[in-house]
Formats: C-alpha cells, structure tokens, sequence
C-alpha cells in the first residue's frame, strides 16, 4: 500500500509571502518521507469543512506545475479536477505539460465538480448535476483521444472540437493515468469502469459495498475489476508525538483487506514538517508491507 498526500489548506503562518517558500517545503519533505503522491484540490474557494471561503486557496494547474519544477519522484495531480471550470481540450492539454514538466508524473485526477458557490461566485460554468455528469464522460473522451494518435475532430452533446492534436504528447504512455473521483453507484463508479485507471472513494461505513457496485460495472462493461486501482481518502493525522499511529495503521490494515492500494489524506500542520517525517518513519513502511 502507498500513503499520498492531499494539499488542501494553503493558509500558512507565514501568509502568501512565504506560501511559495512553505509549499516547497512540504512536497520536497513528503518526496523524501517516502509519499507516492502529492495533490492540490481544484477549488477556487476554501471549502467549508477546512475553513471559511476567505482562506487562501491557489489554483490548482499552476500549483502542480511549480511542484513539478521543485520535486522529482511523486507523483501530481488535482484531486480532482471540475469538469466544467475547463474546456476539456485545455484540460488535456494542461495535464500534457505538466506530465512533460515533470518527467512524467502527472496524472488526471477529474470528477463532475459540486461547489456551486464557488462557482457561481467567479462565473465560472456550473450546469445542472445530469449535464454535468454528460460533460464529465465527454471530456474523458476528449482527453483520452488527445492522448491517442487520433488528432481528427471529436462531435460531441456538448463539446466539438474540430481538430485534437496535441504536442508534445505526454511521457507517461499510453498515457498519464486517470483517476476519477467520487462514489456515485449509477454514474460515476460506471464511468471509473469504463475510462478510469483509478477510483478515490471516502473512508465510511460503505466502502465494501461501493466496492462491490463498481465491481459490478466492470463485469457489465467486461473490464477486469483488478484492472482499477482502488483508493481512498483518509485524514492521516499522527498526533503530535505518534499518539495516533496505531490507529492509522489498524485502519490502512482494513483498507487492505478490502483491496484499498493508496491512502491519500489531509496532513494538519504540515508546514510543520514532523508530521510528514513522523508519517515517513512511522506509516509508510508499515503500509508498504501490507
């Protein structure tokens, strides 16, 4: 099992002076505590469970691309990218240079987007859930056709591109991989079996049975489930002297006996750094036996 790490908060004792300084900080200490995976969430607004909207929050293109350019080994991505506060061409064209920047790191991390505050807030697009769902399935299309050697057009409900070339095309063949966000049984678990390399499904009391759903979809679309890489999101908060490794650990011991291969969370304090060394000597090696 692999242990990512989940940007989330970007407000830091140091303000936006020291944000460019801080965030170097910790991607470099969670490249060399052993995290597989850094990422940054695609709002544009903080999100309430983390704080109030007002807090700093960096877009989340950019920030992969400075983290590119300051790490060597992680692997990035947005976790997860809305489909609809970019053109998918754009969007395939976007995780293109980042998966070139970085030597073939990127991923694309995308799900149908829900912050309709934030959004209606910058004008940003936010079309009714069904659309939005339509868009998301499209875009996948796009972007695996931009990622393919097929540069003709793409008609569309929604979207029509006359001509999808893409160059440079990414390093990471056939290419970076996708992970699509969410536990939607009808609709998004469907469209992890049919597009998805990877799946990011919550740490609650459903887990096996969302597990068992996108199980389902496979055998219907005759994908094999192993195919899919299965993660899911988990605060990863040791304490401040360890107080709650074990706990962790018992619950990554769960994750795995349910097929769970990347625990991706939140660290609080990270700017602090111990906690990322603490999870380096403590968890990561630990996960990795199991």
């Amino acid at each position: 099992m692999e242990i990512g790490l989940h940007i989330a908060d970007f407000t830091y004792p140091a303000g936006p002076a020291g944000l460019a300084e801080d965030l170097t900080r910790i991607a470099t200490a969670a490249e060399e505590a052993g995290f597989a995976r850094v990422s940054v969430m695609d709002h544009v607004w903080q999100i309430s469970h983390i704080g109030p909207p007002e807090n700093d929050m960096l877009e989340a293109y950019t920030t992969l691309g400075y983290l590119a350019a300051r790490t060597s080994r992680v692997q990035l991505l947005a976790w997860v990218t809305a489909v609809t506060y970019r053109e998918p061409g754009m969007l395939a064209k976007l995780v293109s240079t980042v998966d070139v920047l970085s030597g073939g790191r990127a991923w694309l991390g995308i799900g149908a987007a829900w912050n309709g505050d934030e959004a209606r807030g910058l004008g940003l697009p936010f079309p009714p859930t069904a659309e939005r769902f339509e868009r998301l399935e499209e875009a996948l299309q796009i972007c695996l056709q931009m990622w393919g050697p097929d540069d003709g057009p793409y008609e569309g409900k929604h979207y029509r591109l006359e001509r999808t070339l893409n160059v440079p095309q990414p390093l990471r063949r056939p290419h970076p991989p996708i992970l699509i966000g969410g536990g939607g049984e009808r609709k998004t678990l469907r469209l992890v079996a049919q597009y998805a390399q990877a799946c990011n499904l919550f740490a609650n009391a459903d887990l096996e049975h969302k597990l068992d759903v996108l199980r389902g979809h496979c055998e219907a679309v005759g994908r094999p489930y192993d195919d899919i890489e299965k993660t899911v999101m988990f605060p990863l908060d040791p304490g401040e002297k360890g107080e709650n490794i074990d706990a962790i650990l018992e619950q990554l011991q769960r994750f795995a006996g349910l097929g769970i291969s990347e625990v991706h969370g939140r660290v609080d304090r990270a700017w602090e750094i111990e906690p990322l060394k603490l999870i380096g000597r403590e968890i990561v090696p630990a996960a990795a036996k199991l």
